[in-house]
């Protein structure tokens, strides 16, 4: 009887050996880490789009335990939950934001990294080339044609000088200075470069600035993106038109934005997550921007500025901020 029970024991751990390996099983395990940059509604926006996608590519709880982290827009903190993560060894790491990105990538080089809302990841050396990463990632860009944003922006507005808001060492923010210093000569604009590294200096800079500028650019800077409201309402003050390419700085009260709807960001992103939970290497996945853009138009801030919209604009216009 005993040598009877013991066979029925070994067997049936046999068999708990062999469940255990069964591809549900397998799925069962996989674990995804997500990091947010920050609270800004973009970057939440842009994880439910990588969830959903996730769930539609057949990724979903319980079969997925996913770990959700934000960095609260502090470097360190994003620093040490990527560290967090690679103790952890998560079969995958979605990072949103710029700086989250980079945070992930510095610490995690053996794990499948996938970014949403990351400006230009090639720029910022996440990844060596928009067609391969060339290492452990790939992933969805907001990027918008500065080209595109300017023309558009001159449809409104007989620009000729642009202040940009940025901030020095955030990555996204000093790409699109960049990217629009380059654009001086064909698009026949001044670029006014103007810093800001503390909140409170928005208040004291912008007078200069509006005096200077034809039109200012809320660049992707955490900064800018807590100083909106001061900024938008200065400027209306002084009928100087603002434009972003952000949709919640749209709808925040910038003027104009050329936008890549971040929810749709994360989907691209999603599609791109699913692939690698399928086997695919990141690095052969190509990253890609979002195609279809948006052209927001915010109403409250054209009748608060008492800025002029030709009829011809609003051809132009996708959305508009009631």
């Amino acid at each position: 009887m005993n040598r009877t029970i013991i066979i029925v024991l070994a067997v049936f751990t046999v068999l708990l050996s062999v469940i255990h390996l069964l591809p549900g099983e397998a799925r069962a395990e996989k674990r995804i880490g997500m990091l947010l940059w920050s609270e800004e509604s973009r970057y939440g926006n842009s994880q439910n789009g990588v969830v959903e996608q996730l769930k539609k590519g057949g990724f979903r709880e319980p079969a997925v335990r996913f770990t959700m982290e934000n960095a609260g827009g502090n470097k360190a903190k994003a620093a040490e939950l990527a560290r967090k993560f690679a103790a952890a060894k998560m079969d995958l790491i979605v990072a949103i934001g710029t700086t989250a990105a980079i945070a992930v990538t510095r610490e995690i080089k053996d794990v499948p990294v996938v970014f949403s809302m990351v400006y230009d990841p090639v720029e910022t050396k996440i990844a060596e080339d928009w067609q391969s990463s060339g290492n452990n990632t790939t992933g969805a860009s907001p990027k918008v044609p500065m080209t595109k944003l300017i023309n558009i922006l001159k449809e409104l507005a007989p620009v000729q000088r642009l202040a940009v808001l940025y901030t020095p060492n955030e990555k996204n923010s000093e790409t699109q200075l960049k990217e629009l210093q380059g654009l001086q000569g064909s698009l026949q604009i001044k670029v006014i470069p103007v810093p800001l590294t503390k909140q409170e200096e928005a208040a004291q800079i912008l007078p200069e600035v509006i005096r200077a500028a034809d039109a200012i650019y809320l660049s992707g800077s955490s900064i800018v993106g807590k100083e909106v409201h001061t900024i938008v309402d200065m400027a209306n003050k002084a009928k100087v038109p603002t434009i972003t390419h952000l949709d919640d700085l749209a709808g925040q009260g910038v003027l104009l934005g050329v936008c890549a709807d971040p929810y749709m960001v994360g989907r691209l992103a999603g599609e791109k997550a699913v692939k690698v939970l399928k086997g695919t290497k990141p690095s052969a996945i190509p990253i890609e921007p979002l195609k279809k853009l948006d052209v927001i138009l915010n109403m409250r801030t054209a009748k608060a500025g008492q800025f002029r919209i030709p009829p011809s604009f609003m051809k132009l216009v996708t959305k508009t901020v009631e």
